[in-house]
């Protein structure tokens, strides 16, 4: 297979969180090139952008910062600046008002563009429907479906030209962190909190409990920050 073929390329939404982390790392072992999608929405965590830069640097990977007017999302706590974010909630029962309004939509739409006119053949996205979201865009079938819209609607019209990937889908919290660490992931450089505190975790929101809990469980208290 030649180098430059689609098929050994890949890009990933990054957003500098733990996930997109791990999914980052996935794609430096498994492509021979690697390219990052990361947006800016104003979100109150933007402190993650920062991170992403660094990790991106790091890993010495191109990454393009793609701005999106927070004006699009409304009722979201993420960006809303009179609305809190849930504390020590982790309620499985209801979407969460940390839910973005057609976030993943947007971003897997930017990067199929994105994607398509680079001759990049594979997209990751680090959406995992087993631990908690309850985000209607996290779902294997939402994959699934935007799968078949790429499928239809881009150049070449067939199931070979971009693949979107959930290499964690269907893993734990701690099943991530335990991967993440084989592929040393420098977890404590990554950002998992929704409401942080002077660019501090707050350590009480559901993304910081969640990561909490995956590190306690793979038993790697002693490594990672909680």
């Amino acid at each position: 297979m030649p180098k430059d073929s689609a098929l050994n390329k890949a890009l990933v939404i990054f957003s500098g969180g733990l996930d997109s982390t791990v999914c980052l790392y996935l794609a430096k072992k498994d492509f021979l090139h690697v390219e990052a999608l990361s947006f800016d929405y104003n979100q109150k965590h933007k402190i993650e952008l920062s991170k992403a830069k660094r990790i991106a640097k790091k890993l010495e990977i191109s990454q393009t910062i793609i701005k999106i007017s927070s004006e699009i999302f409304l009722g979201s706590s993420l960006i809303d600046k009179d609305l809190k974010v849930p504390k020590k909630s982790l309620n499985k029962n209801k979407l969460p008002n940390t839910y973005v309004p057609g976030r993943n939509i947007l971003f897997l739409s930017y990067a199929v563009s994105f994607a398509e006119s680079r001759n990049i053949g594979n997209i990751l996205i680090g959406v995992n429907a087993l631990d908690f979201s309850g985000y209607p865009d996290c779902r294997p079938d939402f994959i699934q479906s935007f799968q078949n819209m790429v499928n239809l609607g881009i150049r070449g019209n067939d199931k070979s030209s971009i693949q979107i990937k959930t290499p964690l889908l269907s893993l734990t919290k701690k099943d991530i962190v335990l991967l993440g660490d084989k592929l040393n992931v420098p977890i404590n450089l990554t950002h998992s909190c929704y409401d942080p505190i002077k660019s501090k975790p707050c350590g009480e929101c559901d993304s910081c409990l969640l990561r909490k809990r995956g590190i306690l469980e793979a038993k790697l208290s002693n490594k990672y920050d909680i």
